[in-house]
């Protein structure tokens, strides 16, 4: 039997309001439910489906730490790669609100 824990960390658009720990292993993001408040209370579905498909990407690309800049953290550099995949086909409206961009 799998057993999954959710853990909260402070709010912070860099890292993630909740992962999910699998005995002791941070694991990256299975559903949008997971991903952190700051993207699921202002991306559309299809935008947090980019988010977290590029998350999860960056994370395993960015295991090394000599692949990383300066001295981000891998969850920040998976992050930072996350948000800019998002930015290439969202962008904010007038209102502030994100939408595909034509």
């Amino acid at each position: 039997m799998l057993f999954y824990i959710l853990t909260r960390i402070p709010k912070n658009p860099l890292k993630p309001a909740s992962y999910i720990r699998y005995r002791g292993n941070i694991m990256p993001y299975d559903r949008n439910p997971e991903l952190p408040d700051s993207v699921k209370d202002n991306l559309p579905e299809h935008a947090q489906d980019i988010y977290r498909k590029a998350f999860n990407n960056a994370w395993k690309q960015y295991k090394d730490p000599s692949d990383r800049r300066g001295d981000a953290s891998r969850e920040e550099t998976a992050h930072r790669v996350a948000w800019s995949a998002v930015k290439n086909e969202y962008e904010k409206d007038s209102d502030g609100n994100w939408v595909e961009k034509d």
